[in-house]
């Protein structure tokens, strides 16, 4: 009887860890920094990488998950499974992609796989625990992509922390998005330098709980 009860307590718990397991999303503009963002933490944890980034919108078209990311700070340890989304956007016109010497057949497709990519990033919304809103800190952040994206959160009461990614370039504005978005913890960052990532996990830790 012993070994019954000892086998059904260790798959109940089994069934509630892989419950329990954190969804931490990625989402944001295209060319935001998205991907850039989830190399920057697969490395600093992992050593490796995760995403392909590119100068080219949308080189992210369908959603990535790396597992098991143990982020530790401060004596606090945080594992989640990070997922990388495509860029959001209202029109993905293939025309945007003729810009990048692609070909036209080939454009069409892209433009294709980031439509439907797009689609499936805010489906995956329902399933996340929280959501790290990546964006470029050189543009306008009023922008309707953005309203977007936020509006999609607030609406699913998902804790939400925003990186205000660029910051090594002149034309960063991080009070711009401050402005924009008072409602939520804004961290500045280059994920593509590692600038000032400690603050980006202590925020992480009193965001995801």
């Amino acid at each position: 009887m012993g070994n019954f009860f000892t086998e059904l307590f260790s798959k109940l718990s089994a069934l509630f860890s892989k419950k329990n397991d954190i969804k931490l999303g990625l989402y944001g503009p295209p060319n935001a920094g998205k991907s850039t963002l989830a190399n920057r933490i697969c490395k600093d944890w992992l050593g490796e990488e995760m995403s392909t980034v590119s100068a080219v919108p949308h080189e992210t078209r369908e959603v990535i998950v790396k597992e098991k990311i143990e982020v530790k700070s401060k004596g606090k340890s945080l594992t989640f499974n990070l997922v990388d989304t495509p860029g959001i956007a209202t029109k993905i016109d293939y025309e945007d992609f003729l810009k990048f010497k692609i070909n036209k057949d080939d454009a069409k497709e892209r433009a294709k796989e980031a439509t439907k990519g797009v689609i499936d990033a805010i489906k995956w919304l329902d399933n996340m625990d929280a959501v790290v809103v990546v964006l470029d800190s050189t543009i306008n952040p009023y922008s309707q992509v953005n309203i977007t994206i936020i509006g999609n959160l607030a609406a699913r009461s998902i804790p939400v922390m925003i990186a205000a990614n660029k910051t090594d370039l002149k034309k960063s504005d991080i009070k711009a998005i401050e402005s924009a978005f008072p409602q939520y913890p804004i961290v500045g960052i280059s994920a593509d330098k590692g600038v000032n990532m400690e603050e980006f996990y202590e925020t992480l830790f009193k965001v995801v709980k």
